[in-house]
This record gives structure tokens, sequence and C-alpha cells, in this order.
């Protein structure tokens, strides 16, 4: 096993536990968010405004550590939980459920990332951001994942032995917690999703004990995790199998102007006739004209066409031609590429920023879909919208492993998202026109939506639609098996 250095910032410690309460008091509200005192640079005992009275009776002097932390993505506003624990070790997350469990405080757990979509009021936030720890198995193509590690790590620690991880389209995105709903990357047709390379993890249970789960232990809850996202247990560790992967042929071209619709449509009939191998998505982007826009890019309106191939150069630009001859390109960026270069195909911002995220699955996207993408999205359409992406599916995803998961999804050919990044239309404009698409496509929207789709979870009729039935009552019975008393908030209330 070869061990990679954490990839914390600089200046990390080693101090176990980081207790803070979101108070109310004044004292606790120099920024609008709760979090802001906590993940600022400040250290130092806190005042007794904010402070919540030591738990030192579960969480031992672990609970005396404060220190300073790097920014974390922006939770919503209003999110006010009662404790949040920033864990250095899976000792710390075991004592912090034991102390909630006590306490009778739910539990929700953030790792590195997107937080959730609606406001968190009361409970505790477990933060495992800071188990980060990476290692690489080259001989087994085993890689060992702290909870708290983006996928660049990992990306950049298995090439170095000629192998690769099925990521995410974003490398700045926690590895764990995207393959615990499934996972739909650049390399989904032709590997799966990610989900289904997870050979164990370690994880604290809802009694704060630490246990593993695979295929030979706690079968049941190693099928629940790969693809059943959360209310189960806390995972600390994953181990995920790498595949032999140098170099593909993949990338993003780009459309402007009158080529956009020509090269649309040239997509639609061109994913028909695919091989399972290759992966392709689309986007169209209404890029501000503001600072920090790639400069090619901004203030323009543009159609992405993203492509993956791992099976060789000659044969991926053979493949990919129809999408050169469809219409001129503003800019031309698919080529034989190191695996390591993966995220650059979607290219993802590696900064977050406030955004109004929804999405869906389709059966099915035809010509006559494509007009309504056209009228709601396309250019001169008044689309609110910074991105507005179709990914083609189906391929590796729609085969189960031979152990089966928990993944929902798989029966679906597309998938579609909306993102808005302006906030003056969060309330109004991004819903409306994200509800117009929809009630558009609405006959080819698929009975199932991947869980890592659905923004709301907090939605009851939305979360009966995230796993078939059969799936969902296995998913029910695993969480009364491993959490009946419900620690873990997880779904509707």
């Amino acid at each position: 096993m070869v061990r990679h250095p954490p990839v914390s910032a600089p200046g990390r410690t080693s101090r176990a536990i980081l207790v803070f309460r979101a108070g109310t008091d004044s004292a606790c509200r120099r920024s609008p968010l709760p979090f802001q005192p906590w993940e600022s640079n400040w250290t130092g005992e806190p005042s007794r405004a904010c402070a919540r009275p030591s738990p030192e009776s579960s969480t031992s002097a672990a609970t005396r550590a404060w220190e300073p932390r790097s920014p974390a993505s922006t939770p919503p506003s209003g999110t006010t939980p009662d404790i949040v624990v920033g864990a250095a070790t899976e000792a710390d997350v075991a004592a912090a459920v034991r102390f909630a469990r006590e306490h009778r405080l739910p539990v929700r757990v953030q790792a590195t990332g997107h937080g959730s979509e609606s406001p968190v009021t009361g409970g505790m936030i477990v933060s495992t951001k800071r188990l980060d720890d990476l290692g690489i198995d080259p001989a087994t193509r085993l890689a060992r994942i702290g909870a708290g590690v983006r996928w660049a790590p990992v990306v950049i620690a298995a090439a170095e032995h000629g192998l690769a991880p099925i990521t995410g389209s974003s490398t700045s995105v926690g590895a764990v917690g995207y393959a615990l709903g499934g996972g739909l990357g650049p390399l989904a047709r032709s590997h799966g999703f990610t989900s289904d390379w997870i050979r164990g993890f370690r994880v604290v249970t809802a009694e704060g004990e630490l246990t593993t789960a695979d295929a030979a232990t706690n079968a049941d809850l190693f099928w629940a995790l790969r693809g059943g996202k959360g209310g189960l247990a806390i995972v600390t560790e994953m181990t995920l199998e790498l595949v032999p992967l140098r170099t593909l042929y993949g990338g993003s071209v780009f459309f402007e102007g009158g080529a956009i619709e020509p090269a649309f449509r040239a997509w639609i009939d061109w994913c028909a006739e695919l091989p399972d191998e290759a992966t392709t998505s689309v986007v169209f982007l209404t890029v501000p004209d503001v600072e920090g826009a790639p400069p090619p890019l901004r203030g323009r309106e543009l159609l992405s066409v993203r492509f993956a191939y791992p099976r060789g150069a000659a044969d991926g630009e053979r493949l990919f031609a129809p999408m050169r001859e469809a219409a001129p390109a503003f800019l031309d960026m698919v080529a034989e590429m190191p695996a390591s270069a993966v995220g650059t195909i979607h290219n993802d911002p590696e900064q977050g920023s406030p955004t109004w995220i929804r999405g869906f699955m389709l059966d099915t996207f035809d010509q006559e879909a494509g007009d309504a993408v056209l009228e709601l999205a396309g250019p001169g359409s008044g689309s609110p919208f910074l991105a507005v992406e179709l990914r083609q599916i189906g391929g590796a995803t729609a085969t189960d492993t031979a152990d089966g998961t928990a993944v929902g999804g798989r029966d679906s050919g597309y998938t579609l998202s909306t993102l808005a990044a302006d906030p003056s239309t969060f309330a109004e404009a991004a819903p409306a026109r994200a509800a117009a698409l929809e009630a558009a496509l609405r006959d080819r929207i698929s009975a199932i939506t991947n869980v890592n789709w659905v923004t709301d979870l907090s939605d009851r009729a939305a979360f009966e639609r995230v796993w078939p039935s059969t799936v969902s009552d296995r998913l029910a019975a695993a969480r009364a098996a491993w959490d009946p008393e419900r620690v873990f908030a997880f779904g509707p209330a």
C-alpha cells in the first residue's frame, strides 16, 4: 500500500474534535452564516455565548480542541445546528455519534461539499473532511479513500501506477459522498456507476461503533451503502477498485451562434449510433461577462459537447468525427489525453458558489425533445440558467454488479440538469423555467431518478421516486436494522 500525504490545507493539526454551537447570540453572528467562526482563522476558547456545554463524558478531552480551518462549502441560509463536530479520526466520529444518541440529537454528515439543499435546524453536523488519508495498492488495484478526500488526489495518485478511478465529472467533489449515491462520471457508459467499483467501507454505526462492510462482512449494509446514500452509518473510509488506464480520447468541443442548433441536433442522432464504450454529454452554456469566467468563453452563449473513449485514440477520433462534421467549431479540445486529465472533459469549476440546481432522468431523448430544450434553454431563449446539461447514460450503467447494489436509475437513457448561478433567479425565474422544461419532457421522464440528481430529499414525493420499490423496501429494512432509532437524519421526517 502506497500511502499519500493528507490533502488538507497546510497547517492542519491532528487535534481531535472541534465542537461549536451555531447559536443565535450576536457573538456567533459575525457573518450571515453560523458556520463562519468555526471555519475562520480564529483560534481559542469560544465565548460562553457560543459554546455548548462540554460533552466530555462522551467525547473525552478531544472536545477541547479548537483550531483554524480553511473555508468550506457554504450551507444554506438559515442552517443552525446545535453542534458541529469536526472529526480528525474515526474515534472522533464514534464519540460524536454516542454523544448525539445520549442527547437525542439527530445527526447529519458533511464531508467536503454540497451540504443540505434545505436549512438544517437543530441536531448535530459531523464534518468528516479531515479524514483525508489516501492509500493506493498497485498490486491489488485498490484505493483506500478517507471520507474527506476529493477525487483529484485519487486521480493523481492512481495515475502514478497506470491506474484510474471511475470518477465523477468534477474532480473537486468528495469521492465518498458522491459514490454513496451511485456516481455517473465521464466513463459511465464504458465502466458503469462509481459505486459498482466499491469493494468495502469502514463505518461508524448508529450505536457509535466502528465496523466494516464488504461482500463478506455485514453484506446487507455493504449492499445498501452502494447507492443507498444515507440513513445507514457514517462512512469514514471507502475501498475502491481502480482500472488500468493510462490514456483516453476525450475532451470537449464548443459551438456558438448559428452552429449551436445543427450541432445539438447532430448530437441527438449521433448518440443513437455510439457504442457502449463511448460516453458523451452536451451542455448549453450562458457564460456571464464577469471577472472569473474563462476568457475565451466569457459573455457567450455556447454549446459544449463532451466525449470520453478509453479504448484507443484512433477509434476515438473516428467515432467523434460526426460531431466535427456537424458544424464549425468555436473551440475544439477533444484529443488523446492522460487519464489524469479526466477532470478537464467537463472542466467544472473547482471553487463552489451559490447555485440553484434541479435534475431528473429521461427514458429517451429524440428530436422532438430537442425542440423543447432549444425553445426553453437554447440561444435567444432568455434562459435564466448558467448551464442546462444532458448526459447520455445506458451502456454499463444499465447492468448491476453480480452481488447487487442499491443504485437507482439504471433503466434510464439520459439525465438532464439545470443550474442557475444568479441568486436573483433562485426564487422565481429558475424554478419556473425548470418546471417548464419538466412539463415539456414529462412523457419521457423516468419513473426513477437517481438520488444524486434529487436536490431535496425531505420532499416525500421526490424521495419515493429515487429507488424502485423492491430496492426501496430493502433499503428501508436495512435502515431499520442498522439505525432503528433514526439517529442519522435522512429523507422525509
